[in-house]
């Protein structure tokens, strides 16, 4: 897989894994935050064995700002499936406006 492509599926999959980490437990309100915080922690550091391989490998090709974009771009996307499937919170039409504005701000960084 190349190295524009690579970083990207990478990005993704940790993205799925770090949205879970940061709100999946949100749907398990009554159990202790204590095991949350393990639990998520533990989910985030099988995220950071895709991420950090994701922009070593992406910084071949991609700049750190444009890295960056993308993660964020992805974090977005993923965020929004998440949120509105698995907590049942689509999002807003103001929120899906202010996250368009943000995609325009992605594509102004792959321009400069």
């Amino acid at each position: 897989m190349s190295a524009y492509l690579l970083p990207v599926v990478l990005l993704i999959a940790s993205n799925v894994f770090m949205t879970v980490a940061w709100y999946g437990h949100l749907k398990y309100s009554t159990a202790p935050l204590w095991a949350v915080v393990i639990i998520s922690w533990s989910i985030a550091f099988i995220e950071y064995w895709m991420a950090v391989p994701a922009n070593r490998i992406g910084h071949q090709v991609y700049s750190t700002a444009q890295l960056k974009t993308i993660q964020e771009v992805i974090t977005l996307v993923v965020f929004v499936g998440f949120s509105t499937f698995y907590l049942k919170e689509p999002p807003s039409l103001t929120t899906v406006a202010g996250f368009v504005l943000i995609g325009l701000g992605a594509m102004l960084v792959f321009k400069g």
